[in-house]
């Protein structure tokens, strides 16, 4: 499957570069609703929001050339889990430095930073974070919600 199919398997975005100069956030998630309620949450800050449900599409995603600001990571994923997703973007040129957030209701805090994720966020406690955890990771301040 090459970048065309993945994108056709992924949300879209919310938005176009051209139109948008805002971060552009990579989030994976398999639950539609948390799905959902996150995107709007970020799209509300005026942020891109491109969401994928799986671990292989998310990963060809990844390992694309595109424009991500942040990874916003579940681990329980088809396919291939949120830790693996964060240990292969590490591995990359292009994604050494972008910011990785792991949002799970998985015990894997440990594995999620040895994963080479920068912060992890628990679900359901810790959603009301998100927002302020993107603006610290990518230095934006402002009007924050």
């Amino acid at each position: 499957m090459g970048e065309a199919e993945a994108r056709g398997a992924c949300g879209k975005d919310s938005a176009s570069l051209a139109i948008n100069p805002m971060p552009h956030i990579l989030f994976v998630e398999d639950s539609k609703l948390v799905s959902d309620a996150v995107r709007e949450t970020l799209e509300g800050e005026g942020w891109r929001v491109e969401t994928c449900a799986d671990g292989y599409v998310a990963l060809l995603l990844i390992k694309s050339e595109r424009r991500y600001d942040l990874l916003l990571l579940d681990n329980e994923l088809p396919n291939v889990n949120g830790l693996e997703l964060a240990r292969r973007a590490r591995e990359l040129p292009h994604r050494k430095e972008t910011p990785i957030i792991m949002l799970s209701a998985s015990e894997c805090v440990r594995d999620a930073h040895l994963a080479g994720a920068d912060t992890f966020l628990r679900k359901p406690q810790d959603i009301g974070k998100i927002v302020e955890t993107i603006a610290r990771l990518l230095n934006i301040s402002g009007n924050l919600a």
